[in-house]
């Protein structure tokens, strides 16, 4: 959609959402809207304001728009004439009854079920906001806004979309026939300041002596695979960990949506791409881990294992690509192994179970799993290392864990990280690298 549609576009205005208070009726005030609109593009040169910056641009449609309320008489007070300009604004230069949510830094997913519920994820809890677009059909001309600018569409023919915006963040859109409630969008945002370790340490994600593990680990190039349910930090933690690779090597990093942001300068950053509408130029996951090899990659990081790549990330963490590092979804240790084998069973038959497990084995060093707790906040469950096979079975043996306890009257949960006494099984491994562990580590106890 260009800015000469959506300047156009006279009837696309929903609207005051709840939180801003409508004097006159949703109803009048959209015909306000309306014909304020109608005004806009009357006076306005949308050729020449095409070409304008973006900074230029909104302040010619404001300027337009104050002389419009000013002399057409339009029936509102100061106030409400602000926050008529500001809807129009939002609609043409942003993302209409959502602009204000794309911008607040505090909201991490908005989710819109249809026109009329838009709920929003702050600090790990779903909250319903008051905002609302005034139809489907409104609806769908933000979402048009929203697939277009990423070179994407979507109709009946291609009934969905799941894409990187300009900004990073990660849209996924459904609607009908395949959803039955109206237009479904979900935005994750990409945050304009990551997430440290510093802050992670903060909330309790974990504790000092886990990071100084986790730190070592890298530094000695384990292999790690980071494990939890959606929404739990993996993509975060994920990243926190990459920080610690060493300058000088060389990094490639390959994700369906790319969400990882290294500083290291020797980073090459990767992202397949889906099929256009005719299901053709399609390159997947496992095309590129397997073009990576030819990179001269020091170590491949894989932003999420969901399919058949998985064995080809094995067999490079097992040949030659020390250190490197994926995220999966599951929801312990055990779970993450087993549906490492259940996906490199589906490519390759022709490997034994047996077979699959005994490459995890020797392919994945370190484990973290971690959740999202019932209180939003994110925390590392279990810190495990592969111990190889017992007969035909992965062993694993946690090195610490967090244990809940109690949900507190605030409704916070309450529990005790703690060292479960072992010596890490690759202590010496990371004593080679000049790092000497803290004994005392692996006994700790902390109540949170």
């Amino acid at each position: 959609m260009t800015l000469r549609d959506r300047i156009r576009q006279g009837t696309s205005f929903a609207g005051l959402d709840a939180a801003t208070p409508n004097p006159m009726g949703s109803e009048a005030f959209y015909a306000l809207k309306s014909g304020v609109h109608r005004k806009l593009v009357e006076r306005l040169d949308l050729h020449t304001l095409t070409d304008l910056p973006k900074d230029a641009l909104a302040a010619s449609v404001k300027t337009a728009l104050l002389d419009i309320t000013a002399s057409e008489n339009v029936p509102l007070n100061a106030r409400e004439r602000t926050v008529l300009i500001s809807d129009i604004m939002d609609e043409i230069m942003g993302f209409g009854p959502i602009d204000t949510l794309v911008n607040d830094q505090t909201v991490q997913d908005i989710l819109v079920n249809g026109h009329d519920k838009v709920y929003v994820e702050k600090e790990g809890m779903l909250h319903l906001t008051p905002i609302t677009f005034r139809d489907n059909d409104h609806l769908m001309q933000v979402i048009d806004k929203i697939v277009s600018a990423v070179g994407r569409r979507i109709d009946e023919a291609s009934p969905m979309v799941d894409a990187r915006m300009p900004d990073g963040s990660r849209v996924n859109v459904i609607i009908p026939p395949l959803s039955l409630s109206g237009p479904l969008l979900s935005i994750r945002k990409f945050g304009a300041v990551p997430v440290s370790e510093a802050m992670m340490l903060a909330n309790l994600t974990f504790t000092p002596e886990m990071m100084a593990f986790l730190r070592a680990a890298v530094h000695a190039k384990l292999n790690i695979l980071i494990s939890g349910g959606t929404g739990a930090g993996k993509t975060t933690l994920l990243n926190v960990l990459s920080a610690h690779i060493p300058a000088h090597e060389r990094i490639v990093t390959i994700e369906d949506s790319a969400e990882l942001r290294l500083n290291q300068h020797h980073t090459l950053s990767l992202e397949s791409r889906p099929a256009n509408i005719e299901g053709k130029g399609e390159i997947t996951l496992t095309e590129l881990l397997k073009n990576s090899l030819r990179m001269r990659p020091d170590r491949i990081i894989v932003g999420e294992t969901r399919g058949a790549e998985v064995m080809d990330m094995l067999q490079a963490m097992n040949t030659g690509h020390p250190g490197s590092m994926s995220t999966i979804h599951a929801n312990a240790p055990s779970d993450a192994i087993s549906r490492m084998e259940i996906m490199a069973g589906m490519t390759h038959a022709f490997f034994s179970e047996v077979s699959i497990r005994r490459l995890i084995s020797q392919a994945i060093h370190i484990i973290v799993q971690l959740a999202r707790l019932a209180d939003g906040k994110r925390r590392i469950t279990s810190i495990s290392e592969v111990m190889g096979m017992k007969g035909d079975t992965v062993i694993t043996r946690p090195l610490f864990t967090f244990e809940q306890q109690s949900m507190d009257d605030l409704g916070a949960i309450r529990g005790t990280f703690k060292g479960e006494g072992h010596t890490p099984r690759y202590a010496d491994h990371i004593k080679s690298f000049g790092i000497r562990l803290d004994p005392e580590a692996f006994t700790m106890t902390l109540e949170v």
